[in-house]
């Protein structure tokens, strides 16, 4: 009976050596991507599989990725998983997912306990409260390769994948503006973090652009629920001088807004014009549907996936800052005239 191949038969017909074959099969920034093709070219032809849990013992990797994210039921977070276990899966990684519930507490002692001997790499979406990098900068400082995504903390030197969430907000602004809406509030997300204050920003300068006064009565800061938007909306509308549109950080509050002003017997788009940012599928669910900047949540996941295995591969890798553009989506919240 025959033995069954192995790297160092691959290794002799293509005549290089068997720590090329097995970084080649391990997929190391050191391989050239010719010999690395050829390699896993021979292993399918002659049905060759490696063993992954030796090969991964070998090179002291895992194999395992951490996901840490606020939360796991919002739709957004859920397409940007799904884009992370695409890329995983086809890079022969595996994903290992922890909620922190947005609370920087949960988040804290979930980065103490974590076992990082059994994960190559975190992927991290921080909380809305996480006001220290502490926790992050004690495990870079122990050599864990960190990605952050979306919700990326201030100040520390680690590479970020997010959305442009200020020129999707200046989008939006500029719209409602073309769509001949004169007073428009923002309800935005939790001041600390990056993004409110990116969304903000772009909220403002097309204001600017647009030689149109900022009234900071219109600009409301809570969380990131129906409810929250809700609540904002009646704060706005109980204003001597109420806004006539509301650009909200995320369609769940937009979807709070749009409720309320119908409660108070308003049109949504003829009295008060509504746009959102995510495109999560409430959006085409309330009525009226509601305009928003989609996010490229999938992109998003894959993107950082990718770029955190090639920290993990290559160590030296430079840190690297990627910011994805967003969409606008035009429905009825935004329609000055019904019908």
């Amino acid at each position: 009976m025959k033995n069954p191949l192995g790297i160092k038969d691959i290794a002799r017909m293509l005549q290089i050596s068997v720590s090329t074959v097995s970084r080649a099969f391990r997929d190391t920034h050191d391989v050239n991507p010719e010999t690395r093709k050829k390699v896993l070219a021979l292993a399918k032809k002659l049905n060759f599989k490696p063993n992954k849990n030796a090969s991964a013992l070998a090179s002291g990797s895992t194999k395992n990725i951490g996901v840490i994210i606020p939360f796991i039921t919002n739709y957004y977070f859920s397409m940007v998983i799904s884009g992370i276990q695409e890329e995983a899966y086809e890079r022969d990684y595996n994903v290992i997912l922890y909620v922190t519930n947005d609370n920087v507490a949960r988040e804290q002692t979930l980065l103490e306990n974590l076992s990082t001997s059994s994960l190559d790499g975190l992927l991290i979406s921080i909380s809305s409260d996480s006001s220290t990098n502490a926790h992050f900068e004690q495990l870079m400082a122990k050599g864990m390769p960190i990605v952050f995504f979306d919700r990326v903390p201030r100040d520390i030197h680690a590479s970020k994948v997010v959305q442009d969430d200020f020129a999707g907000a200046m989008q939006a602004t500029e719209y409602l503006i073309q769509q001949g809406y004169r007073r428009i509030a923002h309800i935005a997300g939790p001041e600390s973090l990056q993004f409110t204050q990116q969304r903000l920003s772009g909220y403002l300068r097309a204001l600017e652009q647009h030689d149109m006064p900022v009234d900071k009565q219109l600009i409301v800061f809570s969380g990131f629920s129906q409810a929250q938007g809700a609540a904002d909306t009646q704060q706005l509308l109980a204003l001597p001088d109420p806004p006539d549109a509301i650009f909200a950080a995320n369609d769940r509050k937009a979807v709070g807004a749009i409720l309320t002003i119908k409660q108070r017997g308003l049109w949504v788009g003829r009295d008060i014009g509504v746009i959102g940012f995510t495109n999560d599928p409430i959006a085409v669910v309330v009525e009226p549907n509601l305009s928003t900047i989609e996010e490229p949540a999938m992109e998003i996941g894959r993107r950082s996936c990718a770029l955190l295995i090639r920290h993990i591969k290559n160590r030296d890798f430079e840190v690297q800052d990627i910011i994805l553009p967003g969409k606008l989506i035009q429905r009825d919240s935004t329609r000055r005239t019904s019908g």
